[in-house]
């Protein structure tokens, strides 16, 4: 059985989406693989869109999903991204949501689909040598974030990969992805700076989006700058001890 929701306004594309599931081994591009996958498909009428299917939770967590005791991660993606369209923070239009559902309602894949969005860029990108509009990219990103904290929204998945962005003649423009896990409520500027530690790049970097960050949001720039890069260093040094970092990173 497949339980499906459809944003309204994407109502025409129905007969496509229902089909995503049977065809997503095949078609579509790959852009993403570990436990989830992601693929990039064109619908019939030349739509880009982005497929993410989420993997099949497994023992004690199936049941947990699948019985209501906790909302599943797919759904609360399609919820969340909606919730944040309303509060006007960036991030990819869905289109649908499809869960396919076994013997006693045990929860199968789930598809999160969205418009692919066409922000090329990742926030990993400020660690790369090459990289030198640091200080523009950290004020742009301070305000980014201020807003999304402000408007009592906090991504506990706020990593330099979750972090999309683009340039124009009107300067950066950002989008967050991977929103399954987020909390709502007021978020103080210690919550919301240390939201940030998760960030790379030259310390110029981060003093930058500290310290706008909190002028921002009417706080003391240095000592958000200390807390930052303290939580900051703590971070990376843990990171580093299991993950190759393709860097020399700045503490």
């Amino acid at each position: 059985m497949r339980k499906i929701k459809i944003n309204p306004k994407y109502e025409y594309l129905r007969s496509f989406i229902e089909s995503i599931p049977d065809v997503f081994e095949e078609k579509g591009r790959e852009i993403y693989k570990s436990r989830n996958t992601i693929k990039v498909m064109n619908t019939p009428e030349g739509l880009s869109i982005n497929v993410k299917r989420y993997h099949i939770p497994h023992g004690l967590n199936q049941m947990i999903y699948s019985w209501g005791i906790r909302v599943p991660k797919g759904k609360r993606a399609y919820e969340y991204a909606r919730i944040l369209k309303d509060k006007g923070i960036g991030t990819p239009e869905v289109i649908a949501l499809i869960e396919e559902r076994g013997l006693l309602n045990m929860l199968g894949f789930t598809y999160l689909i969205t418009i692919q969005c066409d922000y090329g860029h990742t926030m990993y990108e400020t660690g790369d040598q090459n990289f030198t509009d640091h200080t523009s990219i950290a004020k742009a990103l301070a305000h980014f974030a201020a807003n999304i904290h402000n408007h009592k929204v906090l991504h506990k998945d706020f990593t330099p990969g979750n972090v999309l962005w683009k340039k124009d003649d009107e300067g950066y423009h950002f989008m967050i992805v991977d929103i399954n896990r987020m909390n709502f409520g007021t978020v103080s500027i210690k919550k919301g700076l240390y939201n940030l530690r998760k960030f790379w790049g030259p310390k110029e970097f981060m003093k930058t989006l500290a310290s706008e960050y909190a002028l921002i949001r009417n706080a003391n720039p240095e000592e958000a700058v200390d807390y930052v890069m303290k939580e900051r260093a703590k971070f990376w040094k843990r990171y580093q001890k299991k993950h190759e970092i393709p860097f020399l990173l700045e503490l």
